[in-house]
Protein backbone atom coordinates (compact mmCIF):
# COMPACT_ATOMS: atom_id res chain seq x y z
CA UNK A 1 0.00 0.00 0.00
CA UNK A 2 1.15 3.53 -0.65
CA UNK A 3 0.05 7.14 -0.37
CA UNK A 4 1.63 8.95 -3.32
CA UNK A 5 2.48 12.12 -1.39
CA UNK A 6 5.10 13.26 -3.90
CA UNK A 7 2.70 13.17 -6.81
CA UNK A 8 -0.16 14.77 -4.92
CA UNK A 9 1.93 17.76 -3.92
CA UNK A 10 1.58 18.97 -7.50
CA UNK A 11 -2.20 18.88 -7.20
CA UNK A 12 -2.16 20.96 -4.04
CA UNK A 13 -0.69 23.88 -5.95
CA UNK A 14 -3.70 23.76 -8.25
CA UNK A 15 -6.27 23.43 -5.48
CA UNK A 16 -6.92 27.12 -4.81
CA UNK A 17 -7.29 28.06 -8.48
CA UNK A 18 -9.39 25.02 -9.34
CA UNK A 19 -11.60 25.43 -6.29
CA UNK A 20 -12.55 28.95 -7.37
CA UNK A 21 -13.74 27.80 -10.78
CA UNK A 22 -15.36 24.72 -9.28
CA UNK A 23 -17.44 26.84 -6.93
CA UNK A 24 -19.16 28.33 -9.96
CA UNK A 25 -20.22 24.86 -11.04
CA UNK A 26 -21.35 23.80 -7.57
CA UNK A 27 -24.95 24.95 -8.01
CA UNK A 28 -25.33 22.99 -11.23
CA UNK A 29 -23.64 20.02 -9.66
CA UNK A 30 -25.99 20.14 -6.68
CA UNK A 31 -28.99 19.94 -9.01
CA UNK A 32 -27.41 16.93 -10.69
CA UNK A 33 -26.82 15.25 -7.35
CA UNK A 34 -30.42 15.77 -6.38
CA UNK A 35 -31.46 13.57 -9.27
CA UNK A 36 -28.73 10.93 -9.29
CA UNK A 37 -27.43 11.10 -5.74
CA UNK A 38 -23.93 11.50 -4.35
CA UNK A 39 -22.85 7.98 -5.36
CA UNK A 40 -22.94 8.82 -9.08
CA UNK A 41 -20.16 11.35 -8.52
CA UNK A 42 -18.44 9.41 -5.77
CA UNK A 43 -17.59 6.23 -7.71
CA UNK A 44 -15.46 7.88 -10.44
CA UNK A 45 -13.84 10.12 -7.83
CA UNK A 46 -12.79 7.12 -5.72
CA UNK A 47 -11.55 5.33 -8.83
CA UNK A 48 -9.20 8.20 -9.64
CA UNK A 49 -7.96 8.72 -6.07
CA UNK A 50 -7.38 5.03 -5.39
CA UNK A 51 -6.04 3.85 -8.73
CA UNK A 52 -4.82 6.91 -10.61
CA UNK A 53 -3.63 6.34 -14.17
CA UNK A 54 -3.35 2.57 -13.58
CA UNK A 55 -7.12 2.05 -13.55
CA UNK A 56 -8.37 -0.29 -16.24
CA UNK A 57 -11.62 1.61 -16.78
CA UNK A 58 -11.92 5.34 -16.44
CA UNK A 59 -14.93 5.43 -14.16
CA UNK A 60 -15.45 1.90 -12.88
CA UNK A 61 -14.36 -0.23 -9.97
CA UNK A 62 -15.71 -3.80 -9.64
CA UNK A 63 -17.42 -2.79 -6.40
CA UNK A 64 -20.56 -1.07 -5.22
CA UNK A 65 -20.33 2.43 -3.73
CA UNK A 66 -22.89 3.76 -1.27
CA UNK A 67 -22.80 7.37 -0.12
CA UNK A 68 -23.87 9.17 3.02
CA UNK A 69 -27.15 10.25 1.37
CA UNK A 70 -28.18 6.61 0.81
CA UNK A 71 -27.56 6.63 -2.95
CA UNK A 72 -25.62 3.71 -4.43
CA UNK A 73 -23.99 2.75 -7.70
CA UNK A 74 -22.38 -0.45 -8.93
CA UNK A 75 -23.30 -4.15 -9.19
CA UNK A 76 -25.90 -5.04 -6.56
CA UNK A 77 -24.15 -8.30 -5.67
CA UNK A 78 -20.69 -6.75 -5.34
CA UNK A 79 -19.05 -5.87 -2.01
CA UNK A 80 -19.82 -2.28 -1.05
CA UNK A 81 -17.59 0.58 -0.02
CA UNK A 82 -19.78 2.76 2.18
CA UNK A 83 -18.65 6.40 2.48
CA UNK A 84 -20.34 7.53 5.68
CA UNK A 85 -18.90 11.03 5.89
CA UNK A 86 -17.40 13.67 3.62
CA UNK A 87 -14.32 13.63 5.84
CA UNK A 88 -13.35 10.30 4.25
CA UNK A 89 -13.00 12.05 0.89
CA UNK A 90 -11.02 14.85 2.47
CA UNK A 91 -8.56 12.33 3.87
CA UNK A 92 -8.17 10.78 0.42
CA UNK A 93 -7.66 14.19 -1.16
CA UNK A 94 -4.80 14.92 1.22
CA UNK A 95 -3.36 11.39 1.17
CA UNK A 96 -4.49 9.59 -2.00
CA UNK A 97 -3.86 5.85 -1.88
CA UNK A 98 -2.98 3.80 1.16
CA UNK A 99 -2.71 6.25 4.01
CA UNK A 100 -5.88 8.19 3.22
CA UNK A 101 -7.83 4.97 2.69
CA UNK A 102 -6.60 3.44 5.94
CA UNK A 103 -7.26 6.55 8.01
CA UNK A 104 -10.80 6.87 6.68
CA UNK A 105 -11.48 3.18 7.34
CA UNK A 106 -9.99 3.11 10.83
CA UNK A 107 -11.90 6.28 11.75
CA UNK A 108 -15.17 4.65 10.65
CA UNK A 109 -15.80 7.24 7.94
CA UNK A 110 -15.44 4.61 5.21
CA UNK A 111 -16.74 1.09 5.67
CA UNK A 112 -16.80 -2.20 3.79
CA UNK A 113 -19.93 -4.31 3.60
CA UNK A 114 -19.95 -7.84 2.25
CA UNK A 115 -16.84 -9.86 1.42
CA UNK A 116 -13.94 -7.76 2.74
CA UNK A 117 -11.42 -9.86 0.78
CA UNK A 118 -13.26 -9.29 -2.50
CA UNK A 119 -13.61 -5.57 -1.78
CA UNK A 120 -9.94 -5.11 -0.99
CA UNK A 121 -8.91 -7.34 -3.86
CA UNK A 122 -10.84 -5.06 -6.20
CA UNK A 123 -8.54 -2.17 -5.32
CA UNK A 124 -5.47 -4.37 -5.08
CA UNK A 125 -3.12 -1.81 -6.60
CA UNK A 126 -3.68 0.71 -3.83
CA UNK A 127 -3.29 -2.08 -1.27
CA UNK A 128 -0.16 -3.65 -2.66
CA UNK A 129 1.55 -1.74 -5.42
CA UNK A 130 5.17 -0.72 -5.21
CA UNK A 131 4.92 2.71 -6.85
CA UNK A 132 3.07 5.91 -6.01
CA UNK A 133 -0.41 6.79 -7.20
CA UNK A 134 0.07 8.78 -10.40
CA UNK A 135 -2.55 11.32 -11.41
CA UNK A 136 -2.81 13.10 -14.74
CA UNK A 137 -3.49 16.83 -14.91
CA UNK A 138 -7.07 16.13 -16.00
CA UNK A 139 -7.51 13.75 -13.08
CA UNK A 140 -6.37 16.38 -10.61
CA UNK A 141 -8.72 19.02 -11.99
CA UNK A 142 -11.68 16.61 -12.07
CA UNK A 143 -10.95 15.44 -8.51
CA UNK A 144 -10.89 18.98 -7.17
CA UNK A 145 -14.08 20.03 -8.98
CA UNK A 146 -15.98 16.94 -7.82
CA UNK A 147 -14.67 17.27 -4.27
CA UNK A 148 -15.87 20.88 -4.09
CA UNK A 149 -19.29 19.85 -5.41
CA UNK A 150 -19.51 17.17 -2.71
CA UNK A 151 -18.38 19.53 0.05
CA UNK A 152 -15.23 17.53 0.74
CA UNK A 153 -12.59 20.25 0.37
CA UNK A 154 -11.09 21.57 3.60
CA UNK A 155 -8.15 21.31 6.02
CA UNK A 156 -6.41 17.98 6.41
CA UNK A 157 -8.17 15.95 9.12
CA UNK A 158 -6.15 14.72 12.08
CA UNK A 159 -5.02 11.10 11.97
CA UNK A 160 -7.14 8.64 14.01
CA UNK A 161 -5.91 8.17 17.59
CA UNK A 162 -4.99 4.56 16.76
CA UNK A 163 -2.14 5.92 14.65
CA UNK A 164 0.92 7.22 16.46
CA UNK A 165 4.13 8.83 15.32
CA UNK A 166 7.09 6.58 14.41
CA UNK A 167 9.24 5.78 17.40
CA UNK A 168 6.42 6.21 19.89
CA UNK A 169 4.36 3.51 21.51
CA UNK A 170 0.83 4.82 21.69
CA UNK A 171 -1.84 4.01 24.23
CA UNK A 172 0.57 3.20 27.02
CA UNK A 173 1.80 -0.01 25.44
CA UNK A 174 3.75 -1.97 28.02
CA UNK A 175 7.33 -2.78 27.16
CA UNK A 176 7.60 -4.69 23.90
CA UNK A 177 3.89 -5.19 23.25
CA UNK A 178 4.36 -4.41 19.56
CA UNK A 179 1.21 -5.39 17.69
CA UNK A 180 -0.11 -7.68 20.44
CA UNK A 181 -1.40 -5.08 22.91
CA UNK A 182 -5.02 -6.26 23.07
CA UNK A 183 -6.17 -8.58 25.90
CA UNK A 184 -6.09 -12.35 25.57
CA UNK A 185 -9.89 -12.43 25.30
CA UNK A 186 -9.66 -10.40 22.08
CA UNK A 187 -7.12 -12.71 20.46
CA UNK A 188 -9.07 -15.79 21.57
CA UNK A 189 -11.83 -14.62 19.20
CA UNK A 190 -9.30 -14.55 16.35
CA UNK A 191 -6.92 -17.42 17.13
CA UNK A 192 -9.32 -19.72 18.96
CA UNK A 193 -9.31 -20.72 22.61
CA UNK A 194 -5.81 -22.21 22.35
CA UNK A 195 -4.42 -18.79 21.39
CA UNK A 196 -1.91 -20.28 18.94
CA UNK A 197 -0.34 -17.39 17.00
CA UNK A 198 1.75 -19.42 14.54
CA UNK A 199 0.97 -20.68 11.04
CA UNK A 200 -1.32 -23.70 10.89
CA UNK A 201 -0.73 -26.64 8.57
CA UNK A 202 -3.86 -27.20 6.52
CA UNK A 203 -3.18 -30.43 4.63
CA UNK A 204 -6.17 -32.54 5.63
CA UNK A 205 -7.10 -30.17 8.47
CA UNK A 206 -10.80 -29.83 9.27
CA UNK A 207 -10.42 -26.38 10.76
CA UNK A 208 -8.15 -23.94 12.56
CA UNK A 209 -7.70 -26.03 15.73
CA UNK A 210 -6.63 -29.17 13.85
CA UNK A 211 -4.36 -27.10 11.59
CA UNK A 212 -2.60 -25.66 14.64
CA UNK A 213 -2.27 -29.06 16.30
CA UNK A 214 -0.67 -30.42 13.13
CA UNK A 215 1.70 -27.44 13.06
CA UNK A 216 2.71 -27.99 16.68
CA UNK A 217 3.46 -31.66 16.05
CA UNK A 218 5.57 -30.79 13.02
CA UNK A 219 7.48 -28.20 15.06
CA UNK A 220 8.13 -30.69 17.85
CA UNK A 221 9.50 -33.18 15.31
CA UNK A 222 11.68 -30.56 13.67
CA UNK A 223 13.06 -29.50 17.05
CA UNK A 224 13.82 -33.11 18.00
CA UNK A 225 12.07 -32.78 21.37
CA UNK A 226 12.42 -35.56 23.94
CA UNK A 227 11.45 -35.89 27.62
CA UNK A 228 13.54 -33.47 29.65
CA UNK A 229 14.77 -31.49 26.62
CA UNK A 230 15.41 -27.81 27.32
CA UNK A 231 13.47 -25.63 24.87
CA UNK A 232 13.68 -21.84 24.52
CA UNK A 233 10.58 -20.25 22.96
CA UNK A 234 11.63 -16.83 21.65
CA UNK A 235 8.05 -15.57 21.25
CA UNK A 236 5.97 -17.61 23.63
CA UNK A 237 2.81 -15.54 23.24
CA UNK A 238 0.06 -17.10 25.34
CA UNK A 239 1.97 -20.35 25.56
CA UNK A 240 0.18 -22.50 22.96
CA UNK A 241 3.23 -24.26 21.54
CA UNK A 242 5.17 -24.07 24.81
CA UNK A 243 2.37 -25.97 26.56
CA UNK A 244 2.19 -28.47 23.72
CA UNK A 245 5.92 -29.13 23.97
CA UNK A 246 5.76 -29.52 27.75
CA UNK A 247 2.60 -31.61 28.01
CA UNK A 248 2.87 -33.78 24.89
CA UNK A 249 6.65 -34.17 24.69
CA UNK A 250 7.92 -33.63 28.23
CA UNK A 251 10.12 -30.66 27.35
CA UNK A 252 11.26 -28.11 29.93
CA UNK A 253 10.36 -24.80 28.34
CA UNK A 254 11.56 -21.26 28.96
CA UNK A 255 9.18 -18.83 27.24
CA UNK A 256 9.85 -15.17 26.46
CA UNK A 257 6.70 -13.04 26.27
CA UNK A 258 6.05 -9.61 24.74
CA UNK A 259 3.58 -8.42 27.38
CA UNK A 260 2.82 -8.86 31.07
CA UNK A 261 -0.66 -10.02 30.03
CA UNK A 262 0.79 -12.89 28.02
CA UNK A 263 3.06 -13.88 30.91
CA UNK A 264 0.16 -13.79 33.38
CA UNK A 265 -1.93 -15.95 31.05
CA UNK A 266 0.73 -18.67 30.82
CA UNK A 267 1.40 -18.54 34.56
CA UNK A 268 -2.31 -18.92 35.28
CA UNK A 269 -2.36 -22.09 33.18
CA UNK A 270 0.76 -23.35 34.96
CA UNK A 271 -0.87 -22.86 38.35
CA UNK A 272 -4.04 -24.59 37.24
CA UNK A 273 -6.17 -21.46 37.66
CA UNK A 274 -6.63 -20.88 33.93
CA UNK A 275 -9.15 -22.63 31.73
CA UNK A 276 -8.18 -25.03 28.99
CA UNK A 277 -5.33 -27.15 30.24
CA UNK A 278 -2.04 -26.92 32.04
CA UNK A 279 1.13 -24.96 31.53
CA UNK A 280 3.22 -27.26 33.71
CA UNK A 281 6.82 -27.35 32.57
CA UNK A 282 6.75 -23.79 31.18
CA UNK A 283 8.78 -21.06 32.87
CA UNK A 284 7.81 -17.57 31.71
CA UNK A 285 10.33 -14.75 31.55
CA UNK A 286 10.46 -11.27 30.02
CA UNK A 287 11.01 -10.31 26.40
CA UNK A 288 14.70 -9.43 26.42
CA UNK A 289 16.95 -12.23 25.23
CA UNK A 290 19.23 -11.65 28.22
CA UNK A 291 16.48 -13.21 30.35
CA UNK A 292 16.93 -16.52 28.58
CA UNK A 293 19.92 -17.19 30.83
CA UNK A 294 23.14 -18.83 29.78
CA UNK A 295 21.74 -22.01 28.26
CA UNK A 296 22.57 -24.37 26.84
CA UNK A 297 19.28 -25.34 25.21
CA UNK A 298 18.61 -28.46 23.21
CA UNK A 299 16.30 -26.50 20.91
CA UNK A 300 15.14 -22.96 20.21
CA UNK A 301 11.92 -21.99 18.43
CA UNK A 302 10.80 -18.59 17.16
CA UNK A 303 7.30 -18.15 15.76
CA UNK A 304 6.59 -14.69 14.37
CA UNK A 305 3.25 -13.05 15.12
CA UNK A 306 2.40 -9.92 13.14
CA UNK A 307 6.03 -8.84 13.66
CA UNK A 308 9.23 -10.76 12.88
CA UNK A 309 11.11 -12.47 15.70
CA UNK A 310 14.22 -10.28 15.57
CA UNK A 311 16.99 -11.98 17.59
CA UNK A 312 20.75 -11.87 16.91
CA UNK A 313 21.81 -15.15 15.33
CA UNK A 314 25.16 -15.02 17.14
CA UNK A 315 23.34 -15.01 20.49
CA UNK A 316 21.17 -17.94 19.42
CA UNK A 317 24.34 -19.83 18.55
CA UNK A 318 25.68 -19.19 22.05
CA UNK A 319 22.44 -20.37 23.68
CA UNK A 320 22.24 -23.62 21.72
CA UNK A 321 24.08 -26.75 22.83
CA UNK A 322 26.35 -28.43 20.24
CA UNK A 323 23.99 -30.32 17.98
CA UNK A 324 21.05 -28.21 19.17
CA UNK A 325 18.27 -27.35 16.74
CA UNK A 326 16.72 -24.03 15.77
CA UNK A 327 13.39 -23.56 14.01
CA UNK A 328 12.26 -20.08 12.93
CA UNK A 329 9.04 -19.08 11.19
CA UNK A 330 9.42 -15.61 9.75
CA UNK A 331 7.68 -13.23 7.35
CA UNK A 332 9.88 -12.57 4.33
CA UNK A 333 9.81 -9.78 1.77
CA UNK A 334 10.73 -10.08 -1.88
CA UNK A 335 14.26 -9.15 -2.98
CA UNK A 336 14.76 -5.64 -4.29
CA UNK A 337 14.73 -2.12 -2.88
CA UNK A 338 12.90 -1.82 0.40
CA UNK A 339 10.05 0.64 0.45
CA UNK A 340 10.72 3.67 2.62
CA UNK A 341 8.20 5.89 4.35
CA UNK A 342 5.09 5.32 6.38
CA UNK A 343 2.83 2.37 5.64
CA UNK A 344 -0.28 0.92 7.21
CA UNK A 345 1.73 -1.69 9.11
CA UNK A 346 4.33 0.74 10.47
CA UNK A 347 1.69 3.30 11.38
CA UNK A 348 -0.74 1.02 13.19
CA UNK A 349 0.84 -2.33 14.14
CA UNK A 350 4.61 -2.52 13.74
CA UNK A 351 5.68 0.92 14.91
CA UNK A 352 9.03 0.01 16.43
CA UNK A 353 9.49 -3.48 15.02
CA UNK A 354 12.16 -4.65 12.61
CA UNK A 355 11.00 -4.83 9.00
CA UNK A 356 10.85 -8.26 7.33
CA UNK A 357 14.04 -9.23 5.51
CA UNK A 358 14.66 -11.34 2.46
CA UNK A 359 15.03 -15.09 2.82
CA UNK A 360 18.64 -14.86 1.67
CA UNK A 361 19.50 -12.29 4.33
CA UNK A 362 18.01 -14.47 7.07
CA UNK A 363 19.88 -17.57 5.92
CA UNK A 364 23.15 -15.66 5.55
CA UNK A 365 22.93 -14.32 9.11
CA UNK A 366 22.40 -17.80 10.52
CA UNK A 367 25.25 -19.30 8.51
CA UNK A 368 27.60 -16.43 9.42
CA UNK A 369 26.89 -17.12 13.10
CA UNK A 370 27.85 -20.78 12.72
CA UNK A 371 24.34 -22.23 12.49
CA UNK A 372 24.02 -24.60 9.57
CA UNK A 373 20.77 -24.15 7.65
CA UNK A 374 19.40 -27.64 7.09
CA UNK A 375 16.07 -26.95 5.38
CA UNK A 376 13.78 -24.14 4.26
CA UNK A 377 10.05 -24.62 3.71
CA UNK A 378 7.61 -22.13 2.19
CA UNK A 379 4.46 -21.74 4.29
CA UNK A 380 2.87 -18.99 2.21
CA UNK A 381 -0.31 -20.84 1.26
CA UNK A 382 -0.73 -22.23 4.79
CA UNK A 383 -0.26 -18.78 6.28
CA UNK A 384 -2.83 -17.26 3.92
CA UNK A 385 -5.42 -19.82 5.06
CA UNK A 386 -4.50 -19.17 8.69
CA UNK A 387 -4.94 -15.41 8.24
CA UNK A 388 -8.32 -15.97 6.59
CA UNK A 389 -9.40 -18.16 9.49
CA UNK A 390 -8.36 -15.47 11.98
CA UNK A 391 -10.24 -12.82 10.00
CA UNK A 392 -13.32 -15.05 9.98
CA UNK A 393 -13.10 -15.33 13.77
CA UNK A 394 -12.87 -11.55 14.07
CA UNK A 395 -15.90 -11.03 11.84
CA UNK A 396 -17.86 -13.74 13.63
CA UNK A 397 -17.23 -12.12 17.03
CA UNK A 398 -17.15 -8.52 15.79
CA UNK A 399 -19.27 -6.93 18.53
CA UNK A 400 -17.26 -8.64 21.28
CA UNK A 401 -13.96 -7.64 19.67
CA UNK A 402 -15.08 -4.02 19.38
CA UNK A 403 -16.01 -4.04 23.05
CA UNK A 404 -12.64 -5.55 24.03
CA UNK A 405 -10.34 -3.46 21.84
CA UNK A 406 -12.37 -0.51 20.59
CA UNK A 407 -13.77 -0.05 17.07
CA UNK A 408 -10.61 1.51 15.65
CA UNK A 409 -8.29 -1.29 16.77
CA UNK A 410 -10.77 -3.95 15.62
CA UNK A 411 -10.76 -2.30 12.19
CA UNK A 412 -6.95 -2.19 12.20
CA UNK A 413 -6.80 -5.91 12.81
CA UNK A 414 -9.39 -6.78 10.16
CA UNK A 415 -7.57 -4.66 7.58
CA UNK A 416 -4.22 -6.20 8.52
CA UNK A 417 -5.48 -9.78 8.35
CA UNK A 418 -7.29 -9.30 5.04
CA UNK A 419 -4.52 -7.42 3.25
CA UNK A 420 -1.86 -9.83 4.56
CA UNK A 421 -3.85 -12.85 3.38
CA UNK A 422 -4.26 -11.32 -0.07
CA UNK A 423 -0.55 -10.48 -0.19
CA UNK A 424 0.35 -14.08 0.69
CA UNK A 425 -2.01 -15.46 -1.92
CA UNK A 426 -0.57 -13.40 -4.74
CA UNK A 427 3.06 -13.84 -3.63
CA UNK A 428 3.90 -10.28 -2.60
CA UNK A 429 4.97 -11.49 0.84
CA UNK A 430 6.08 -14.90 2.04
CA UNK A 431 6.29 -16.97 5.20
CA UNK A 432 9.14 -19.43 5.61
CA UNK A 433 10.20 -22.01 8.15
CA UNK A 434 13.97 -22.23 8.48
CA UNK A 435 15.55 -25.17 10.30
CA UNK A 436 19.16 -24.96 11.41
CA UNK A 437 21.60 -26.73 13.72
CA UNK A 438 24.58 -25.77 15.76
CA UNK A 439 27.47 -27.94 14.67
CA UNK A 440 28.27 -30.67 17.15
CA UNK A 441 31.90 -29.86 17.83
CA UNK A 442 34.56 -27.40 16.86
CA UNK A 443 32.47 -24.27 17.26
CA UNK A 444 31.68 -22.06 14.27
CA UNK A 445 34.23 -23.66 11.99
CA UNK A 446 33.21 -27.33 12.36
CA UNK A 447 31.13 -28.93 9.60
CA UNK A 448 30.19 -32.10 11.48
CA UNK A 449 26.53 -32.24 12.51
CA UNK A 450 25.25 -34.26 15.44
CA UNK A 451 22.33 -36.61 14.89
CA UNK A 452 20.61 -35.80 18.21
CA UNK A 453 20.53 -33.18 20.97
CA UNK A 454 23.30 -33.53 23.53
CA UNK A 455 22.17 -31.63 26.62
CA UNK A 456 21.70 -34.00 29.52
CA UNK A 457 18.73 -33.85 31.87
CA UNK A 458 19.18 -32.28 35.27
Amino acid sequence: MHDGDATWNEARAELAAAAASAQAAEAAGAAELGAAGVASRLAPLLTRILLGEAREAADELPIRVRAWDGSAIGPAAAPAFVVRHRRALRRLLWKPGELGFVRAYVAGELDIEGDVFAALGAVQRVLGGDGPIRLSGDDKRDIVRTAVTLGAVGPEPKAPPEESAPGRRGGGDPGHAGPMREPAAFFARLFGDGLAHGTGLWDGAAGLDTAQTAAHEALAEGLGLFPGARLLDLNCGWGAFARHAAVRHGARVVGLTRTPGQADHVRALSSGSGAGGTGAGVEVRGWDLSEAGDGPYDAIVGLADAAPVDRPASRLFDLLAPGGRLVLQQPVRRPGPQRNGRTFSTGYLLRDEAAPRTLGALADELEDAGLEVRSVEALREHHARTLRAWAAGLRRHWDECVELAGPGRARVWLLYLATSALACENGRIGRYEIRAKRRAEGGRGDTDVAAAPTVAEG
